[in-house]
């Protein structure tokens, strides 16, 4: 090793380098050359500073050249270029950017730390006034300046990246509607999709508009703004954009050197950070690494990684003998509400690589809370574990409000000590109220993935549950089991479930097909953990869970909610302003106000806790509710508009939604002018039916397309005679008492079988009428039905008249909901048009 060593890049690889080199060895002659005017900067910070986050410039440097050369002797250059590496004569070119001048420096030692630069691909305007990006102090200099001085309306951000979901964030919090544009069908590639869906969910509650699976084709100057053309031929306006594609490593000066590069343009580097010239070492994002988990090559661009490599690159220049052992990729950032944490490998790489899940890995993904569910400011948190079949772990990301960076550091710690799902189980972790619980979550995952391994369980995912659902194959669609509570189900439950609550299930196992596959749910997986294992060990040989509970299944079909169901992200200003004086001037004077605290309360815990505080209040009283459940909000209007009470309006306080609800409609017509949102003008049909005449239910299924096509909601509910409409025309081999089975035998089976109400004739008037309605192109009944399931209609048959008239749920048609009175009373509640027929 040599006496001089030079080091090109002064940021978080080469200022670690020379900071560490001069601990080591006092003696050394060491020179950092950096082309910019800053070195060793916060460049993590830079979109915290331009959302205002970050008060202070100077807080972003974190080292001046002056301090670095008083405190470690280092000759810090800044402006100072390199323009070429001759590693035959051990030496490099420098132009100094401020005078002109080039000379020549010569090293024993060389260590490239040039770190990586945005990508800019070659896309026709995109060298536009208004286009930036966002990597170094100037450009944050440029920015801050557009903001304050330009005051632009709208922003749109091309790239769903860290920076670019960080830069989306401050840009919200500076006042500008934000566009997200991302070529892929998800932000934060690293994340598996169903764990990207969470932040889609939360960037869309926040005010940001989402283009995904849409790349950038032009941008043009238009009237003073950009237009951004998209390859899907849609247009987006902005005043300002930021391109945050990508980055590509600075490792040209490496290239003209004859350095070895692997294809992206990494510099390729041994154990020991040696490239292939002699003396020469690189560090930082410019360089390849090994994947700690895969042991494959890949480029890994995070600043922890750079500042090891650095040290260990130190180490080895003094002589050490020390070996830098590859990056697992372990990273975090903030958007907005949550915090996406991740490290290892994800699930979509595993199957890119071939591998199939329940062969070659498994996954579990549970809904934790951030600490004791009791104690307040308990937060949801969303964790994925991906192992391998004999428990190594692979890869884990976690999704939520708080505590997501612990338990990844946590597991991160683990893998690096080869550690495997059992490690997770028996992780002695600091537990008090106010920080965890007693089984953390981490804890938790080892628990579900060594009952995973064992077979004590066996999870469905939310795609592969709606694909088998949509199946036209009977065979192929799985009986989905609800067991939460009636007033859970009362907000939201999957269309064409069977609702079971998880205390009346050992009871009710007679109800189900022990042939067919059942995918047990509840709020967040608990329940449903419980109800699969009464299940497998009743004879139940093919049941699952469905992962997340239901919660995470609202989450991931939250585009499918109705827009009045959503929360949007300043109804605060409204509430804490406008409904707040409404409720003091009108109704606090007058009426008492409750306040309940649902923090930390898993769902349905808050919606729970609000049902009985209102059952035991006066009408037109109010009650003020706040909860850390992201999904309460959304949950919380549906209930309202079913139980007929007023939701007056909602806010989000950091991790909390506050939420007021008035005790009945009192004062409708008066809030109604306030606050028309709460109080959409009910479009709904719902119909009776009754009877199992033919004609009847022909006229039934008519009226029920005609209205769906219109755009309206049908329900319609099945009871006594007509069930018979929804019995499968063949036989079922099913458990039925002697009465049972001689009502069976004398009611008509399926729709096939029915018969006309006037003029039957021993059947000749039903088989005229049939023959007239295919003569005139008149669609059958069967084909009616169809089409109405096809198109959304509502079908649900009445599980007391079932019981009465002995019909069992394997009788009934594939797609039918089955349900009590209240469900059809709730959907008549938002209609404009009840029919008994």
């Amino acid at each position: 090793m040599g006496n001089k060593t030079v080091i090109i890049g002064g940021v978080a690889g080469g200022a670690t380098t020379a900071a560490r080199l001069r601990r080591r060895d006092e003696k050394r002659q060491i020179i950092l050359l950096e082309r910019g005017e800053y070195i060793s900067y916060a460049n993590c910070g830079l979109p915290y500073y331009i959302g205002d986050v970050i008060k202070n410039r100077d807080s972003l440097l974190l080292q001046k050249p002056e301090v670095m050369k008083a405190r470690f002797d280092i000759d810090v250059r800044t402006s100072s270029e390199v323009t070429a590496i001759h590693t035959d004569r051990k030496s490099v070119e420098i132009k100094d950017k401020k005078t002109g001048e080039a000379y020549e420096e010569s090293y024993d030692d060389l260590v490239i730390a040039t770190g990586s630069s945005p990508l800019v691909p070659s896309i026709p305007g995109i060298d536009g006034p208004d286009i930036h990006t966002l990597w170094t102090i100037p450009d944050t200099d440029q920015i801050k300046q557009v903001l304050v001085e330009k005051k632009p309306r709208r922003a749109a951000v091309i790239g769903g990246g860290f920076i670019g979901l960080e830069m989306a964030e401050n840009l919200v919090h500076a006042g500008v509607e934000v566009t997200l544009i991302e070529m892929q069908n998800q932000v934060m590639a690293p994340l598996d999709p169903e764990m990207a869906e969470l932040l889609h969910e939360n960037l869309t509650a926040n005010g940001v508009r989402l283009v995904l699976g849409d790349g950038v084709s032009s941008f043009e100057r238009e009237n003073g703004h950009t237009v951004i053309r998209l390859g899907s031929g849609k247009t987006v306006e902005a005043d300002m954009v930021l391109l945050s594609i990508g980055v590509r490593p600075n490792s040209s000066l490496a290239k003209e050197a004859g350095i070895t590069l692997n294809p992206r343009g990494g510099i390729v580097v041994d154990s020991h950070l040696r490239t292939s010239a002699d003396h020469v070492y690189a560090v930082g994002d410019v360089i390849e690494v090994e994947h700690y988990v895969l042991g494959t090559k890949t480029m890994i661009p995070l600043a922890g990684p750079a500042n090891k490599e650095a040290r260990i690159c130190a180490d080895i220049l003094v002589g050490d003998e020390k070996e830098y052992k590859g990056t697992m990729g372990t990273s975090v950032a903030r958007i907005f509400d949550y915090t996406a944490a991740l490290t290892g490998v994800n699930e979509k790489t595993l199957r890119s690589m071939g591998k199939v899940k329940g062969t070659d890995y498994e996954t579990v993904l549970i809904n934790q809370k951030s600490h004791a569910g009791y104690y307040p400011g308990a937060v949801s948190l969303i964790l994925k574990l991906i192992f391998g079949m004999n428990g190594e772990i692979y890869g884990a990301q976690i999704v939520g409000q708080d505590g997501a960076d612990k338990r990844i550091d946590t597991i991160a710690s683990v893998m690096r000590m080869k550690g495997s799902v059992s490690d997770l189980e028996e992780l002695e972790l600091a537990y008090a109220p106010p920080y965890s619980s007693a089984k953390d979550p981490v804890n938790m995952l080892g628990f579900t993935a060594e009952n995973v391994l064992n077979h004590y369980v066996s999870f469905m995912s939310c795609d592969d549950l709606d694909r088998l659902s949509a199946s036209g194959t009977e065979g192929d669609r799985p009986l989905v089991l609800d067991v939460t509570e009636e007033v859970e189900r009362m907000v939201y439950h999957i269309p064409g479930s069977y609702h079971i609550p998880l205390g009346q299930l050992r009871k009710r196992l007679g109800e189900l097909d022990r042939e067919k596959q059942i995918v047990v749910y509840c709020a967040i997986g608990v329940r449903s953990y419980n109800a699969a294992r009464i299940l497998s060990q009743n004879g139940f040989e093919n049941v699952k869970v469905l992962e997340g509970g239901i919660s995470f299944y609202k989450s991931m079909h939250h585009r499918d909610f109705e827009e009045k169901d959503r929360v949007e992200p300043d109804q605060g200003a409204l509430m804490g302003k406008q409904v707040a004086e409404q409720v003091e001037e009108r109704e606090v004077m007058r009426k008492s106000v409750k306040i309940v605290d649902c923090c930390g309360l898993q769902c349905p815990g808050p919606i729970m806790k609000v049902h009985e505080s209102i059952g035991k209040m006066e009408d037109g009283d109010i009650l003020e509710v706040s909860a850390t459940d992201m999904g309460f909000s959304r949950d919380i209007a549906s209930w309202c508009r079913q139980t007929g009470n007023t939701l007056v309006g909602t806010e989000r306080k950091g991790q909390e939604s506050i939420v007021l609800i008035r005790k009945g409609m009192e004062n409708r017509d008066a809030e109604q002018e306030t606050n028309p949102a709460a109080f959409p003008a009910p479009k709904g049909k719902t119909m009776v039916v009754f009877d199992g005449d033919m004609d009847k239910a022909l006229a039934a299924f008519i009226i029920a397309n005609g209205a769906v096509a219109m755009g309206s909601p049908v329900t319609m509910f099945f009871t006594f005679w007509g069930l018979n409409i929804l019995r499968k025309p063949e036989k079922r081999k099913v458990e039925k008492s002697l009465i049972e089975k001689m009502f069976g035998a004398m009611m008509p089976q399926g729709a096939g079988k029915l018969k006309l109400s006037k003029m039957n004739m021993g059947g000749m008037g039903t088989r005229m009428m049939k023959k007239v309605m295919a003569d005139k192109n008149v669609d059958s009944l069967e084909k009616l039905m169809n089409q109405a399931m096809k198109n959304g209609v509502k079908l649900v048959a009445c599980t007391m008249s079932m019981d009465v008239m002995g019909i069992r749920k394997e009788e009934i048609i594939d797609g039918v909901e089955f349900a009590g009175v209240a469900t059809y009373l709730g959907d008549a509640e938002n209609s404009n048009v009840n029919l008994f027929i």
